[in-house]
């Protein structure tokens, strides 16, 4: 199998809801092959897809119920430590609701976490140590 990553799909509990917040509080646009019943975003190298939570269970052949820590993360990570704090702030201010304030890491980074609608976490954070193309990729070392 190749190590790579093509689709990351969250299951969501109004599709309606998450797109728009994917689409006005984050400001990415949604791609033309998005219908009633699925929303696309083109990432750097990858798609995020957002699709009913009920449905994806269902697709996956397992139950949909459960809530709290769902065992993962996503990341968005900066150039600079300061792009961080102002993130963050910038979504703070846009309604988003912000689970962990920034701060230093205890591996020499610094990051902070906020929720979107259906509390996925993402991390916003700087590293130090991964280095980024224009494009936001990561370079590889």
């Amino acid at each position: 199998m190749e190590q790579r990553l093509t689709i990351i799909t969250l299951g969501v509990n109004d599709l309606t809801k998450s797109s728009k917040f994917y689409e006005e509080t984050f400001g990415w646009k949604k791609m033309t092959s998005s219908n009633e019943y699925i929303s696309f975003f083109q990432l750097n190298g990858m798609l995020l897809s957002l699709y009913p939570k009920e449905k994806l269970a269902e697709d996956a052949t397992v139950e949909s119920q459960g809530n709290g820590f769902k065992g993962f993360t996503l990341a968005f990570n900066t150039r600079t430590k300061e792009e961080v704090g102002e993130l963050i702030q910038t979504l703070e201010g846009k309604g988003v609701k912000v689970v962990k304030k920034p701060k230093a890491t205890d591996w020499g980074g610094y990051s902070g976490y906020v929720a979107d609608v259906d509390d996925n976490l993402w991390e916003i954070a700087y590293n130090p140590f991964l280095a980024l193309d224009d494009k936001g990729n990561t370079i590889q070392s």
